[in-house]
């Protein structure tokens, strides 16, 4: 719409005529987007981007649309005949469109979802599981649902999740396989690493070039638990490379992240990362590598495999196609890192696509995340260290006049924080301080949960709003419904709540994370794939909320019991800390070594089992 109708001369004349237009950067105003996309989706069944909303003076909506086009097609109205019939209906049937928005307005006010006062059943995630196994997984292809395929990042970590509580062998085989697939299709970039937003076609081949931070942020600790869980080495690798594009491609110089790269070069969508199969060819040659092998390993013809060029992706697993080819998987290994890098270097001298260089304090958060929790995994300290330089920064210069901000670019910040900056950044927190053990992640985390609860619940209800108490009113107050592309902040505001319970012993806040569950279990039960992250937490409650705190020196006795807790069993929280990190820290206070010997403290809600300094003593009492 922007190219046909936006930027076409007659239809803003059109729209400049009749309408007051407003553009909304829906990264920027998550909010509005929220609002007007509940409308989008009542009113007309679906939901989408672009989407188009027609509204009285005071913002009520009375006509929406998603995509309508420049000249009738399909069966469709052409877009001014869109704004002909609704400026007509404005101008002569006023009263009747006025009243429509009223109608639509109370209506989208007294929408509630779930039933705050049901009763909670961490059990459904076992039919949930079943129903995306059965009726969701591409059993073909890996992944969930139809083209286009969107990564599912957040359904992946469930998955794995519910195996590791559950044995579930399918739910495993479904996130594995959907990981592989993604990995060696053209929505992974082979070269450099890191995913595009999500694939056209169901073969995961031909991706909408765009790269989001949001995706691989969820990808990343999805890979690396999925490599630790299934022993895959070949996901961890995966996980590495992701890292390393977050790391290498969209840090900023203050070690914040941006938003995104552009799917367009030079004016035409993936022009930066397609091959033609000559040049290609050529770059191949002068490497001193056989064109024939590499091309089959890399999936190009010569008459291309999309419109005429090459999408590279792996047609055949790695270590199949060098068996195959008469290689050891060490030896090809070496020898395509070498091609890589000198495909890599070629590609940097095209046009690069341009970078949305804005700095979203949810996003990094996720980023935070990502990192702290899968280098704590697979033991990548300069992960954790790239962590805790964000978080730093997001907490310095995103907090103005006590108030975090949700949005910064070249030095300045802009538009109040909401719910999920609150949310995911205190997630962020209480990562690092697990990895770290030093008080002011766990205060940090402490004080933003704090206000996050004062600001945005919804004492009627349960969860949280997406808006705080004092935010700019819109015609309805938002409320995330589900994990979208990024989780609801209501279901990173359970997964806070659950952490803080165990760590303060305070199980008011175990009370909070449950009325939030309560809100969504109906519709995790109904379409699991929308409810990723919160199904993630009926897992942690399933199995048991649990703490374990590892205190002593740094050292290979503390290494060695750091190794044997941590892991990916849902609800379990382990804290690594020094002896003198507990004062002010209900989990650690009172705890230090024993007999001069790093300690495990294994504990339920600040009950305890005896310390153990023995690795076996702490795998027993793990087990239990």
């Amino acid at each position: 719409m922007a190219h046909e109708s936006f930027e076409d001369a007659e239809v803003a004349a059109q729209l400049n005529e009749r309408f007051v237009n407003v553009k909304v950067d829906r990264e920027e105003r998550p909010d509005v987007d929220a609002v007007y996309m509940q409308a989008v989706q009542a009113m007309t069944g679906r939901g989408g981007w672009p989407m188009s909303v027609f509204m009285t003076p005071d913002g009520r909506p009375f006509y929406t649309g998603t995509y309508w086009p420049r000249q009738p097609v399909h069966g469709m109205p052409d877009f001014p005949r869109v704004i002909q019939a609704v400026s007509e209906a404005w101008n002569e049937r006023r009263d009747e469109v006025v009243g429509s928005a009223e109608r639509i307005a109370t209506a989208l006010a007294e929408h509630r979802e779930g039933d705050p006062a049901g009763t909670l059943d961490p059990s459904l995630t076992e039919p949930a599981a079943r129903l995306v196994v059965e009726q969701a997984w591409d059993r073909d292809r890996g992944g969930f649902g139809a083209a286009p395929k969107f990564p599912q990042a957040m359904t992946i970590e469930w998955l794995v999740a519910h195996h590791v509580r559950t044995g579930d062998e399918p739910a495993l085989e479904a996130a594995v396989h959907s990981l592989d697939a993604m990995a060696r299709g053209g929505i992974h970039d082979q070269l450099a690493g890191g995913f595009a937003r999500y694939s056209t076609d169901a073969d995961w081949l031909v991706p909408h070039f765009e790269k989001m931070l949001y995706d691989n942020a969820l990808l990343l600790p999805a890979y690396a638990a999925a490599a630790v869980v299934a022993e895959r080495p070949d996901l961890a690798r995966v996980a590495r490379s992701t890292a390393s594009y977050l790391l290498a491609e969209l840090r900023t110089p203050e070690g914040t992240f941006v938003s995104a790269t552009d799917a367009d070069s030079e004016g035409v969508e993936g022009r930066f990362f397609v091959w033609p199969h000559d040049e290609l060819v050529a770059v191949l040659e002068e490497a001193g590598a056989d064109p024939d092998l590499w091309t089959a390993f890399l999936g190009a013809r010569p008459a291309g495999n999309w419109e005429g060029v090459n999408v590279l992706h792996e047609p055949v697993p790695r270590a199949r196609f060098a068996a195959e080819h008469g290689w050891s998987a060490e030896a090809f290994e070496d020898e395509w890192e070498r091609l890589r890098a000198v495909l890599l270097a070629h590609r940097a001298e095209r046009v690069h696509p341009a970078v949305d260089d804005k700095v979203l304090t949810d996003w990094n958060a996720l980023a935070v995340r990502g990192l702290v929790r899968a280098g704590a995994l697979l033991d990548e300290p300069g992960w954790i260290a790239a962590g805790a330089t964000a978080a730093g920064v997001l907490h310095s210069a995103h907090v103005i006049d006590g108030r975090l901000h949700h949005a910064g670019k070249d030095g300045r910040v802009h538009v109040t924080g909401f719910l999920e900056d609150h949310a995911l950044l205190a997630l962020a927190d209480l990562e690092l301080f697990q990895v770290t053990g030093e008080r002011p992640w766990f205060e940090r985390a402490l004080a933003l949960a704090t206000e996050a609860h004062e600001r945005f619940h919804d004492p009627e209800e349960g969860g949280w709003f997406q808006t705080a108490t004092d935010a700019e009113a819109l015609f309805t107050r938002p409320k995330d419904r589900w994990d979208n592309a990024v989780p609801a902040g209501t279901s990173v505001m359970i997964e806070v709540c659950l952490g803080l319970a165990g760590v303060t012993g305070d199980l008011r806040w175990r009370e909070r994370a449950e009325a939030g569950l309560r809100l969504f279990q109906d519709g995790a039960a109904r379409m699991p794939t929308g409810y990723g992250w919160t199904l993630r937490q009926f897992e942690a409650l399933a199995a048991g909320p649990r703490e374990v705190a590892v205190v002593g020196r740094p050292g290979p006795d503390r290494d060695e019991l750091v190794a044997a807790a941590r892991g990916v069993r849902p609800g379990t929280m382990v804290v690594v800390a020094d002896p003198d990190d507990g004062d002010g820290v209900p989990l650690l206070e009172g705890r230090g070594e024993v007999d001069g010997r790093p300690a495990a403290y294994v504990c339920r809600e600040l009950v305890c089992d005896r310390p153990v300094t023995d690795v076996d003593d702490l795998a027993a009492l793990l087990a239990e």
